[in-house]
């Protein structure tokens, strides 16, 4: 056994990445590395001499000169492999890493590679699956439909009769893999070392990337990430999964359900189906930000090759190889920054990015808000729903390239995963944004989560100091409606919830002021109706005739006549619903305490009117 051969097993029997492992398997036995070394470094070193010349002399100030040197780098990565190409992916979702004008050219970075030898493909199944694809399958298309960095796909029928999609992992990949993380991760460590303009530790993006190209290379891992997926979206009768043939599946080997659909960027196709495409859209938001704020374990690569709109209206994800997971934590956080942005709280959202994990705690965080004011300033003028999402994140990248921000490697994703889905709902609506989009969610949830801090994230959504905001109120309410799965009962047990709460005394007080004045107004409008009935000889001349503004003013002075109105238009709000609701309003205790301050007030606005009449004070 040679020792590059030895080289190669050990790398192969790599479960897991571990770069102390990695690093001992090439420093004993370093003949291919330096054949790969010699392979990578000198195209890689031949292009930054460019760059550095160009930089000397200043053609880099030529944005497009700039433009095609990051064209050149991306052409680069391709040809160099799939380990720069996934890092090349990588570092598109970098913002504090990576300069604006090249994020751009890394986005587009495609992970599509020339098919490789169709007997290896078959020889794979044979030592993986232990028997041959004729013993497995009824019949197998030897040619593959589609191939990437990591794999190809082939078309097959099962002895059982069902079609199905065959994944087949490229032969040596591991191996390759490895070597080339080793190589990338020592470029990372020499300009972490050497390069101080860059803030960010690289070394630690190469691990993460590491961490996460080995889980996509286990197919097995892909496997269980679409059966947890399909569990957690069962109850969604919209959204759809293929099934996995475990008796067909290994590491290098993934046999799923054939599923026949059309991508969702081909808007004919799915019209000729007799689908609405931005229906599809919609479902695929929902499901986006359910996989975010509810379940914590999201899809992070929504190209439009991996949603398929189906014939009965379904929504089909494919491909789990990349998934990523969100805590609880991280979570709440998200939906409390979105809170503090909504309010233009910049000192806050600035915590909030501590918190979340893109600042260092002993970052001083003074100079980060006002560029944070810079940035969403403008953008909130316009409003949350006409929000660009794609000119936000391109401001902010900026923002993050100046500053000490360090990216969590699920937020990175997430952005990925959102300007993709943006994209593909771009090109069904080319008004579409996906952050008016996103809104109805954020507001639905923060009107039923019960966790605690985002209970007081509503209250400071709906609090500007002491003053009870009725506007902001309307507002959440009618973007919670938008929700196609709204509980509408659950909607207004959680308004009332906070009403009744140690929290809503403020609201509370409102309400008794405002219910108080409406209460008033309208004895006042019926004394003035009474008076103009009487015989002018007793009529009093103390009161104003304007009967007609006194009724407008009745009507228009409470935000709960449009608060009602609001949930009159979900669907499920009936008449039925209201008296069930009133019957837990005469049981709450805070409920009779605001009843006795509104008799209270009343009993008190009225003889002091009684005392205005006599006195002869016109009313």
């Amino acid at each position: 056994m040679t020792e590059e051969l030895g080289d190669f097993i050990k790398a192969a029997g790599l479960e897991s990445y571990d770069p102390d492992q990695i690093k001992n398997i090439y420093t004993k036995n370093p003949n291919r590395l330096i054949k790969r070394l010699w392979q990578t470094l000198i195209p890689i070193t031949l292009f930054f001499i460019g760059v550095g010349w160009d930089k000397l002399i200043g053609r880099l100030t030529n944005a497009s000169h700039s433009q095609k040197r990051a064209k050149e780098f991306t052409n680069l990565l391709v040809k160099l492999g799939p380990a720069f190409i996934k890092a090349g992916q990588a570092l598109s979702t970098r913002p504090d890493v990576v300069p604006k004008l090249v994020l751009e050219e890394l986005a587009q970075l495609q992970d599509q590679l020339p098919g490789f030898d169709s007997q290896l493909a078959l020889a794979c199944i044979r030592e993986d699956l232990g028997k041959t694809h004729e013993d497995i399958f009824e019949s197998f298309e030897i040619e593959p439909i589609s191939a990437a960095s990591l794999g190809q796909v082939h078309k097959g029928i099962l002895k059982t009769g069902e079609k199905v999609a065959v994944k087949i992992q490229r032969p040596g990949l591991r191996e390759q893999i490895t070597l080339d993380l080793y190589i990338v991760r020592n470029i990372a460590q020499w300009l972490k070392k050497y390069i101080g303009i860059i803030k960010s530790d690289l070394v630690a993006l190469i691990d993460e990337l590491g961490k996460r190209v080995f889980e996509e290379m286990d197919y097995i891992n892909e496997a269980n990430n679409a059966e947890k997926f399909a569990r957690l979206h069962e109850n969604n009768k919209k959204i759809t999964v293929p099934k996995i043939f475990r008796e067909s599946t290994s590491k290098r080997v993934l046999t799923m359900e054939w599923i026949d659909g059309v991508k969702l960027t081909k808007i004919n196709e799915i019209k000729k189906l007799g689908i609405d495409p931005n229906e599809m859209i919609e479902i695929g938001v929902n499901c986006s930000l359910q996989q975010l704020l509810e379940h914590g374990f999201f899809h992070a690569d929504p190209h439009p090759g991996n949603i398929l709109a189906l014939e009965d209206g379904r929504l089909c994800y494919l491909d789990f190889g990349m998934m990523s997971e969100v805590s609880d934590k991280s979570r709440t956080g998200l939906i409390q920054a979105v809170v503090h942005l909504v309010n233009r709280n910049f000192d806050k959202l600035s915590k909030d990015f501590v918190e979340l994990g893109f600042l260092d705690e002993n970052v001083d965080l003074r100079p980060i808000v006002p560029a944070f004011e810079n940035v969403f300033e403008t953008a909130l003028d316009i409003g949350v729903s006409k929000m660009d999402f794609k000119s936000v994140t391109d401001d902010m990248s900026s923002l993050m390239y100046k500053f000490p921000f360090q990216l969590p490697p699920y937020y990175a994703l997430i952005i990925r995963s959102l300007i993709t889905l943006e994209g593909i709902a771009l090109s069904v609506d080319p008004n579409f944004k996906i952050l008016g989009a996103a809104y109805p969610y954020f507001a639905r949830r923060l009107m039923e989560d019960p966790d605690p801090k985002l209970r007081k994230s509503l209250k400071e959504m709906l609090f500007e100091g002491d003053i009870f905001k009725w506007k902001r109120l309307e507002d959440l309410l009618t973007s919670a409606s938008k929700q196609s799965e709204i509980n509408i009962e659950n909607l207004i047990d959680e308004v009332l919830d906070f009403l009744f709460s140690k929290n809503g005394g403020l609201l509370r007080n409102e309400l008794i002021e405002a219910i108080t004045k409406r209460i008033d107004l309208i004895n006042l409008y019926t004394i003035k109706k009474i008076n103009k009935r009487l015989p002018l000889t007793i009529r009093s001349k103390n009161f104003k005739d304007d009967l007609n503004d006194d009724f407008n003013l009745i009507n228009d002075i409470e935000t709960i006549q449009k608060l009602i109105e609001i949930f009159r238009k979900m669907e499920g709000f009936n008449a039925k619903l209201v008296f069930k609701k009133l019957q837990r309003l005469i049981n709450e205790p805070y409920a009779r305490t605001m009843s006795i301050k509104i008799a209270q007030k009343f009993t008190k606005k009225s003889v002091a009117r009684m005392i205005k009449i006599a006195a002869g004070v016109e009313q």
